[in-house]
């Protein structure tokens, strides 16, 4: 049943889905899931959060679907929802944070690390660690059109209109991202 929904449009397939078809939710999630883990991780810098935050990202996706405007591609929506999820997340993370270091030290045995996980299939694991340290830490906005461009590669429009600026804004924040980054890595 999945093999005809895999050359289906993300319009037809999102008919379907609404439909109550449930092998058109599972081939949006084959299609999309990956990428948008990819941001996500990008973003929050640890691989547990990543994925909790890519279930949210399907299921809001899934709750809003008849919001979904089939004249544009699914990635570039649920990728935008997937953002979204990692703002939201960075909010409630300062919060945590801001009460974490009102506790007493004796409590802090009990406080989880923030440092990301290492990526058990690269060489170089120190580098790969201290490359995504280097973005978690970039601001927001450079991170962002980096991820989104670099990571995902969505076009400048795309990129554009995902973020609400123009493309020129893109291009300027994807130069600063990039001499930013480059100027970390060095010191």
């Amino acid at each position: 049943m999945t093999a005809d929904l895999s050359l289906c449009g993300d319009r037809e397939l999102a008919a379907r889905a609404l439909a109550g078809r449930q092998d058109a939710y599972r081939e949006f999630l084959a299609r999309h899931k990956a990428p948008v883990f990819r941001l996500i991780r990008a973003n929050v810098g640890d691989e547990g959060e990543a994925m909790d935050l890519t279930q949210e990202s399907f299921v809001a996706g899934f709750a809003a679907l008849a919001r979904y405007d089939g004249d544009r591609p699914f990635r570039v929506w649920i990728l935008r929802i997937a953002l979204n999820k990692c703002r939201d997340w960075a909010r409630r993370r300062a919060v945590r944070a801001f009460f974490t270091r009102a506790l007493p030290l004796e409590s802090a045995r009990d406080v989880a690390g923030d440092s990301p996980a290492i990526d058990v299939e690269v060489s170089d694991r120190a580098e790969l660690v201290r490359v995504q340290r280097a973005i978690v830490d970039l601001p927001v906005n450079l991170r962002e059109v980096l991820v989104l461009r670099g990571v995902e590669e969505l076009s400048q429009a795309e990129t554009a209109a995902m973020l609400g600026v123009s493309e020129k804004t893109v291009e300027t924040r994807l130069y600063r991202a990039r001499a930013k980054l480059r100027a970390m890595l060095d010191a």
